[in-house]
């Protein structure tokens, strides 16, 4: 049983990863996008994820403006995200945020992309979602997750305005 679960959470963390690349190079594929755009995307994005259905994942796409100063600022421009079924706003409009250094240069424009899964073991999950005990106490779930940074391909920016 562990041999297959093993193997199982490894190609569910393949298609998180995914999930995230995938995600970003739709949108980075745009040259103006739209909330119900992108909520179309996250929601191909979740679908790859089939037909494991024991939890659901977090996608948040992140419109990301480096500020050309003389000390740069990272700014939110716009951002979404996607909860099981439920799509929101995600971080505020012009809030600050991090990047890795490497992508801090002056003036650019980036999409980020994050993929989250609390993974459910097979061996711990139950139709009726009730505790059993043995595995299910040490293996509550796992962690998954995955966070990709793309510049747009077709314009400068991707302006959303719906977001």
């Amino acid at each position: 049983f562990m041999t297959m679960e093993a193997s199982q959470a490894i190609e569910t963390s393949k298609k998180v990863s995914r999930i995230g690349s995938m995600v970003a190079d739709l949108v980075t594929q745009q040259q103006t996008i739209t909330a119900a755009d992108l909520d179309a995307i996250m929601q191909i994005g979740n679908s790859t994820l089939q037909p494991y259905n024991r939890s659901t994942p977090e996608i948040i796409i992140t419109a990301i403006q480096v500020t050309d100063e003389t000390t740069p600022k990272v700014l939110v421009v716009w951002s979404r995200k996607m909860v099981g079924s439920a799509f929101s706003a995600a971080t505020a409009k012009n809030s600050i945020t991090k990047v890795p250094p490497a992508l801090e240069i002056k003036g650019t424009f980036l999409i980020r992309v994050e993929s989250n899964l609390a993974y459910q073991p097979i061996i711990t999950w139950s139709v009726d979602s009730e505790k059993r005990l043995g595995l299910s106490s040490a293996f509550d779930s796992i962690s998954m997750g995955e966070t990709y940074y793309l510049r747009p391909r077709r314009s400068p920016t991707i302006p959303c305005s719906t977001c």
